[in-house]
């Protein structure tokens, strides 16, 4: 019930999806033009140095001795490539060990430009949460201009919080998963092909059951700000001693596989096109459950309809 009245709400605000696009596109461009003016200034000695080129020279020259041993017996070729190429390698190794402070000053410019596109983003996400929380409780359609502005201060206050503690949470997951891929298969040595593909299956399941995990853990903490004003770490506290953790779980785990088959679909059969929409559309959704979720867990009515007012599940829908 819960996952169909989150569908029907996405469905009735699907026009944020243009907005949250045009947006998103717009902050893209900015960042990756500040992204593109870090890397330039910190690490173009790398790209126009000799060492380099002398590394991307032997490309041709690998595939070149390859051939010679293969086709005419030239045993000699490779021993004499790999022996240039170790040489390439600790020239270039020298070469990034001289310049490291400047290495690890673009790496921390790009981290934070990343951390502070999140944050820039979640503005919108924050602005169309609004509009679907008026729209929940009022049944009143709030533009996402007065939605971003009107909210701008929670939003900063909530995404400055929520962005690192998200980022380390994903670094975190993805330490996980490595271990899973590349440590796994040592554990089933006679398994092979079956062996491999197990291993794909599992590190993906945890992958989507991470994030799932996730959603589930934060559900709350945006609603509860939102709907009932509740101040960033007291909607904290909400949010993680919310009851139904299993059903918020289960409705987010199967969320989460629908948006990846979806977005995973349209980007192939669209030549990738097809994620312009599913991506912003895919954000909708997963606010609109988090909303759904926290109005019924605390057993407030909200509207699904024009002139339709719901509670919890157990409760049949209202005329008005």
């Amino acid at each position: 019930m819960r996952f169909k009245r989150s569908v029907g709400i996405t469905a009735d605000c699907f026009s944020e999806v243009f907005k949250m696009l045009l947006y998103r596109l717009v902050v893209g461009v900015i960042f990756f033009s500040l992204v593109y003016l870090i890397l330039h200034f910190g690490l173009s000695f790398i790209v126009h140095s000799e060492e380099l080129g002398e590394l991307t020279g032997l490309i041709p020259q690998f595939f070149r001795a390859l051939a010679l041993s293969l086709a005419e017996g030239d045993a000699a070729a490779l021993p004499d490539f790999q022996s240039a190429f170790h040489t390439a390698i600790a020239d270039f190794l020298n070469l990034l060990a001289a310049n490291m402070g400047s290495i690890i000053g673009s790496v921390i410019g790009v981290c934070c430009m990343y951390i502070l596109q999140r944050i820039v983003n979640g503005l919108a996400q924050f602005a169309v949460a609004g509009t679907i929380n008026d729209r929940m409780a009022t049944y009143s359609h709030t533009k996402f201009a007065v939605s971003y502005f009107k909210n701008i201060g929670r939003a900063a206050v909530y995404y400055a919080v929520y962005v690192p503690l998200a980022f380390v949470y994903d670094v975190l997951s993805i330490l996980a998963c490595w271990f899973l891929f590349f440590y796994i298969p040592s554990l089933l040595p006679n398994w092979g092909v079956v062996g491999v593909l197990f291993t794909i299956v599992l590190t993906m399941t945890a992958v989507i059951a991470l994030q799932a995990l996730k959603l589930t853990v934060i559900s709350g903490w945006m609603p509860a700000m939102l709907a009932d004003g509740k101040p960033l770490i007291g909607a904290l506290r909400a949010s993680l001693t919310a009851k139904d953790f299993t059903r918020r779980f289960g409705g987010f785990l199967i969320a989460c596989y629908l948006i990846v088959f979806v977005n995973v679909g349209f980007g192939v059969f669209t030549a990738g096109s097809g994620l312009l929409i599913t991506i912003p559309l895919s954000f909708l959704f997963l606010i609109a459950m988090q909303f759904v979720n926290y109005y019924e867990t605390a057993g407030k009515k909200y509207f699904i309809e024009k002139n339709v007012v719901a509670g919890p599940d157990d409760d049949k829908p209202e005329q008005i």
